[in-house]
């Protein structure tokens, strides 16, 4: 006969007791089931179907004569790791004989706790339940932006504002929220663009100044001795712009590698946010909303006219070097300074057409008449008080967008009253701006097609190398280049004529 003899569990009474019937006594076998009215009764289910040994989920449980119970597997291995002495891991009450009994009833309680746990889990990440009412949270409040039950729908609260399903409500906000994501998106395609770029003119610009030493050094070595000292001038020039541009660019890629790094984030912020389920996502959603507003991003890339003159002057002296070398190394010395003059307009004019400020840094035209003749067009010179005799000289002059102006240089002996003939034979070199129209005074007039209207154009003076050049003074691209002549012997004035309405010019300082 065996050990044991299978009986009924008459289990089903609160905090009852099973005495299993057996050939040698009859042992208990106690279910907590009192536990079961505590607060959280899945949880108290849970701990009555866990095993103190593995602390999961009973497997196979099986009933010692204390009462006790355990895992088949885990309370046989617990003993077998024992050597005479049998005790309860639970209790410690010592037994005479490793018994253990089959408990059905609890592994029907394990299994029943295992969907509830299961039921328990799905429920806290699907519905949440109102806490007032105890009813579903299906319900979402545009007013009070949270989730509300039907009841609180129907409650003085809610009643007059707008209650939308919670799915709706998500889904019009997931919307909102993609188009925001587009925008961010279109920024940071802006931004790597303006990478891009700010990347490739960096690039250009290391080129040129690459090119330049090249040409510097090709050309010192035929009269080394003669220029040691102003090669390395160049060099170190060349060398302190470089490292400009190595800083502009360093500045340049920090605030790009920033801000992507801050639009990936957003990005992925918000991308984050549409998965959530519905209830979690509108939780706090004005503030998502707000956080991925597009913002305009401002393009770093900026250099200043310092730079701008500086890269400028040095490509003229790579220029003006050149050319040296080549026709004029006896006069290197005396050639190589460029100073931006500080060009004032000549008051004494005899003009009443041309009105000329107190600073004698501005002229603008009035009619004193009310009327003209075409011919009248060319009767309104006026020079500057500087007069240049050699040397290199740069000036800028501030235009309008309206008005015509004519801008350049002048022999001294042009007259400044009577019919002016503004060609280089006639000893002027100048150019016009009229309206958005340029054109250069040569022998035929040629006209200037230019892919933007110069707020600023600077004139150049080269008097021994005969050359008068103007430049666009904000980007110093070459807008214009009069052949060389020959200005031996004859005083050089700044030029300057205007005719009509708002027509009007500043010499910058």
């Amino acid at each position: 006969m065996s050990q044991f003899q299978e009986g009924k569990h008459p289990a089903a009474a609160a905090g009852g007791t099973y005495f299993l019937a057996q050939e040698i006594e009859p042992y208990p076998v106690t279910l907590s089931w009192g536990a079961m009215a505590a607060e959280n009764p899945v949880e108290s289910l849970k701990d009555e179907a866990t095993c103190s040994i593995c602390l999961d989920y009973f497997e196979d449980p099986v009933s010692i004569r204390c009462g006790h119970n355990f895992c088949r597997a885990c309370i046989t291995r617990y003993w077998r790791e024992s050597d005479t002495n049998f005790s309860c891991p639970q209790c410690r009450k010592i037994v005479q004989y490793r018994n253990f009994k089959p408990n059905r009833v609890l592994a029907n309680v394990v299994e029943i706790a295992k969907r509830l746990s299961l039921q328990a889990e799905n429920n806290s990440e699907g519905e949440r339940e109102c806490e007032k009412h105890q009813e579903a949270l299906k319900l979402f409040c545009e007013e009070d932006q949270n989730l509300i039950c039907w009841i609180c729908r129907d409650s003085w609260d809610h009643r007059a504002h707008t209650v939308v399903p919670i799915e709706e409500a998500a889904q019009n906000y997931k919307v909102h929220i993609q188009r925001q994501l587009e925008f961010l998106k279109k920024e940071r395609d802006e931004v790597l663009a303006f990478k891009q770029s700010g990347e490739m003119k960096t690039q250009k610009l290391l080129k040129q100044t690459e090119t330049q030493r090249q040409k510097i050094v090709s050309e010192f070595q035929q009269v080394r001795q003669l220029v040691e000292e102003k090669q390395r001038l160049l060099l170190a020039q060349l060398n302190e712009i470089n490292k400009d541009i190595l800083k502009r660019q360093n500045n340049y890629i920090a605030k790009i590698t920033e801000e992507i790094s801050r639009l990936d984030h957003l990005i992925s912020e918000l991308e984050g946010k549409c998965q959530q389920p519905a209830s979690e996502f509108l939780q706090d959603v004005r503030s998502t909303l707000s956080g991925g507003r597009q913002r305009t991003f401002e393009n770093p890339v900026s250099l200043s006219p310092e730079f701008k003159w500086g890269s400028w002057d040095f490509s003229e002296k790579t220029r003006i070097l050149h050319n040296i070398l080549k026709n004029f190394k006896e006069t290197l010395v005396s050639e190589w300074r460029l100073d931006k003059e500080n060009v004032t307009l000549d008051p004494d004019t005899g003009n009443p057409w041309l009105i000329v400020s107190k600073d004698q840094k501005s002229m603008r035209w009035q009619n004193p008449y009310n009327s003209f003749r075409v011919e009248d067009l060319s009767l309104l010179p006026a020079l500057g008080c500087e007069a240049f005799t050699s040397g290199r000289h740069y000036w800028e002059v501030e235009l309008k967008e309206e008005g015509n102006v004519r801008l350049g240089v002048a022999r001294e002996s042009v007259k400044r009253m009577g019919k002016v003939n503004l060609k280089p034979k006639a000893g002027v070199w100048a150019m016009e701006q009229l309206g958005p129209y340029y054109r250069a005074y040569t022998s035929p007039i040629t006209n200037l097609s230019l892919s933007r209207s110069p707020r600023k154009i600077g004139v150049y003076l080269d008097y021994e190398g005969g050359q008068v050049t103007f430049y666009d003074a904000d980007t110093k691209a070459l807008i214009f280049a009069f052949p060389p002549a020959s200005f031996t012997g004859q005083r050089i004035h700044p030029f300057f004529s205007l005719f009509g309405v708002n027509s009007q010019l500043r010499l910058c300082p």
